[in-house]
């Protein structure tokens, strides 16, 4: 396959204060938490009982109570984007402490020793998947296993329909295919990916409340999105544009593609060199070798 370009068209500054907004508040966002439990259901694809599990990007993942009721053995490693315990976290004299790390950066997780990787609903706001990716491959044993969700492109479907029709430019980045997402796990390394989605739909009795939510969740990191502040009779005409969305009962419905992927790390394959050089004795034996074993006629 040939090199797949993984590094996504995103103003990475909006990215990085996401994640840093994230990463700071109080309680994840309700739709993570929410992915976290559908992701939970899919432990048993699991086997093995892994005794070093890394949940990346923990706090904002809301998955640490659920991987340590599953694996309460285990040795979790909770990775936040700038290191750190994140809030909320085990005081330092907490016997806990002794089982999950306070909060590692990226780059202290240690190389090769975990058996499982989880990572919920992050993935969407990183600018390069493939490297992503493979870094995950190298903090994994081998057989170890990984599982990952991630927004997929028919999410938030009708917002841009809005927007289109308003000629308001993209309300968002474009999110990753699932198939893209595969082939990109592939050329990072990982073995038989398996991705499949599914579509929640959301509901919120008032324009106002959606874009409360929708703030939690994200913002436009599209390049060539509107540049300044909106105004006010910018925001009362999205939220007429919103209203106008709502069902039978009133509230306004958008949907969110949630992509699931499964994957896991290879044992290593050895390497065969591109030329190989026989002795003209190697080259007698075999062409001896090769008229014993002709069959008789």
């Amino acid at each position: 396959m040939s090199d797949l370009r993984t590094e996504r068209a995103v103003d990475r500054a909006v990215l990085q204060r996401v994640v840093a907004r994230q990463a700071a508040a109080a309680q994840a966002p309700w739709l993570h938490g929410e992915v976290a439990q559908r992701m939970a259901e899919r432990l048993a694809l699991v086997r093995r009982r892994p005794a070093v599990v890394i949940d990346w990007w923990s706090h904002a993942g809301a998955s640490h109570p659920l991987l340590r009721r599953a694996y309460p053995q285990a040795r979790l490693l909770r990775v936040e984007p700038a290191g750190g315990p994140a809030p909320g976290a085990a005081p330092w004299w907490s016997p806990r402490r002794w089982r999950d790390s306070p909060g590692l950066a990226a780059s202290a997780v240690p190389e090769r020793q975990a058996q499982l990787l989880w990572a919920n609903m992050m993935v969407h706001s990183v600018a390069d998947p493939g490297a992503l990716f493979a870094a995950w491959r190298g903090a994994l044993a081998v057989d170890g296993f990984l599982m990952f969700s991630t927004l997929g492109p028919d999410t938030l479907k009708g917002l841009r329909e809005i927007y289109r029709d308003a000629g308001w430019g993209a309300a968002h980045a474009p999110f990753i295919d699932m198939h893209d997402l595969g082939d990109m796990l592939v050329q990072g390394g990982f073995a038989d990916p398996v991705m499949d989605q599914e579509l929640l739909r959301l509901t919120w009795a008032t324009p106002a409340a959606l874009r409360d939510e929708l703030r939690t969740l994200g913002a436009n990191a599209e390049p060539t999105r509107h540049v300044g502040l909106r105004t006010p009779r910018w925001r009362a005409r999205l939220d007429a544009a919103l209203a106008e969305r709502a069902g039978a009962d009133g509230r306004i419905v958008l949907e969110f593609e949630i992509v699931y992927g499964h994957a896991f790390v290879p044992p290593p394959r050895v390497a065969v060199a591109a030329q190989t050089r026989l002795s003209a004795e190697q080259l007698r034996d075999m062409a001896r070798a090769g008229r014993r074993s002709e069959p008789l006629g």
